[in-house]
């Protein structure tokens, strides 16, 4: 399995980045998948999940916020990322995690990670 994330930047507090996971080597359309993210000197913290059913979940730090979605078409999902704060600036993840899925630290597959900084 590989997971591929991409779409990481320095922006503004208030801006929007969109991050990508390209997936291999899995049944895509199988499987939840999640952004988790690790900020400077702090443990990973799951930010999203989407289900096979496309149901989605988000932290309560960035709910309303963020955005999980997926394309089965293209083994892919995306974390669209709007009003940034300077508490997002983290490197974030890809996985494909196991129950319960809002446990950033449990997952069978994670990604290189893409690193998003928030600074004015």
């Amino acid at each position: 399995v590989q997971l591929v994330e991409s779409g990481g930047g320095l922006v503004q507090p208030g801006g929007s980045l969109r991050l990508t996971c390209a997936a291999s080597g899995l049944t895509f359309v199988a499987h939840t998948l999640s952004w988790v993210r690790q900020p400077p000197g702090r443990d990973l913290e799951w930010v999203a999940h989407i289900t096979v059913s496309s149901h989605t979940d988000y932290a309560d730090a960035v709910k309303g916020r963020f955005t999980i979605s997926r394309d089965n078409s293209k083994d892919m999902i995306y974390l669209q990322m709007n009003d940034l704060e300077i508490e997002d600036t983290a490197t974030y993840y890809c996985t494909v995690p196991h129950p319960p899925y809002n446990v950033a630290a449990k997952y069978y597959n994670r990604g290189q990670g893409t690193r998003v900084t928030v600074s004015s």
